[in-house]
């Protein structure tokens, strides 16, 4: 497994020569980490996509660590208040982030007046796992694809999609699907996937593009009904659903995903560490059960390869998002 992480230089005045005794406390120190509970925080509301990754893992890294890990739902403005909040925490490996695709999309959105720079404020942990998206509809809306989209070229401007939250993914995704069948239909953000959901299963939205995994409780209660998979082959979870591909003739392939982080002076040894416990985590039998589940990838990753992913989005999502015309919340 390939190791990287940012290398610490502690600054020093000319000349100066740390102490043994400095150097054991220092050492000393890095090898207790982590000396208190670890907070994962999921820049999201509960329920939803993030949130439901974070959970699988967190028992696992709880176990593995010796130590507990808390996931706190920090929702709000796209995620870029929980975001904020880890750019700023104190770099020691106890407060990290699980980012997910949406944050390489609304610093496109929010672009200086976020108080933190999206590619410079954090350094990667973990590629933590990829998931494509499927499109949902309440059971009384669309009974397949192709009436969905029957529904919104008849009548361009009649029907809404909801996300889970402005300038997300969720929200690129809905948009795009609607531009690709040639209408338009109304977007309507949430705090998170669950609060949206809930009102498509209530019929208040033609319908929306989200995970299995924030889905699959409102599915397998026949609340709603999955009319294709965004994704370049059909999935194991769900075999007779058809790709957006085979239904509209159109390729239609969107992955969500998660990226583990920590503020970016976090040292080396620690970072390295927390590495090789994702990795192990997402290894486990339970883990890698329950994810396929979901239809979720779980990845394994150096800290070099997950920053390079995130910030490679980032120059991805610029352009979509700026021609899409997302304004901040």
């Amino acid at each position: 497994m390939k190791k990287f992480g940012r290398r610490v230089i502690l600054a020093a005045s000319a000349g100066a020569v740390l102490a043994p005794a400095a150097t054991a406390r220092r050492a000393a120190a890095q090898g207790a980490f982590p000396d208190r509970p670890i907070r994962l925080i999921v820049p999201a509301g509960a329920g939803g996509p993030t949130d439901v990754v974070a959970r699988l893992l967190q028992p696992q890294l709880s176990q593995i660590l010796g130590q507990s890990v808390v996931v706190e739902n920090k929702a709000g403005a796209s995620g870029s208040i929980g975001t904020a909040g880890v750019a700023t925490s104190p770099p020691d490996g106890h407060t990290l982030l699980l980012a997910p695709s949406t944050n390489a999309v609304f610093p496109a959105i929010y672009g200086k007046t976020l108080s933190y720079d999206a590619e410079k404020a954090f350094v990667g942990i973990s590629y933590v796992a990829s998931v494509p998206l499927i499109i949902v509809a309440p059971t009384d809306g669309a009974k397949d694809l192709k009436q969905l989209i029957a529904m919104l070229r008849e009548a361009p401007e009649k029907y809404s999609y909801a996300s889970s939250g402005n300038g997300g993914i969720i929200h690129m995704a809905g948009f795009l699907f609607a531009e690709k069948v040639g209408a338009k239909a109304l977007h309507v953000p949430y705090r998170g996937s669950a609060p949206g959901l809930i009102d498509t299963v209530a019929g208040r939205h033609a319908y929306q593009i989200d995970t299995l995994g924030s889905s699959k409780g409102f599915i397998d209660a026949g609340k709603l009904r999955v009319l294709a998979v965004a994704a370049d082959k059909r999935i194991a979870p769900l075999p007779d659903v058809p790709t957006v591909e085979e239904v509209a003739g159109f390729k239609f392939s969107i992955d969500t995903w998660y990226v583990a982080q920590a503020p970016a002076a976090t040292p080396r040894p620690i970072v390295e560490k927390l590495n090789a416990v994702f990795n192990k985590a997402l290894a486990t039998p339970d883990v890698v059960k329950r994810m396929g589940e979901l239809a979720i990838t779980p990845v394994q990753s150096s800290p070099d390869e997950a920053t390079k992913y995130f910030n490679s989005q980032l120059a991805f999502w610029d352009p979509i998002v700026k021609a899409s015309g997302a304004k901040p919340e």
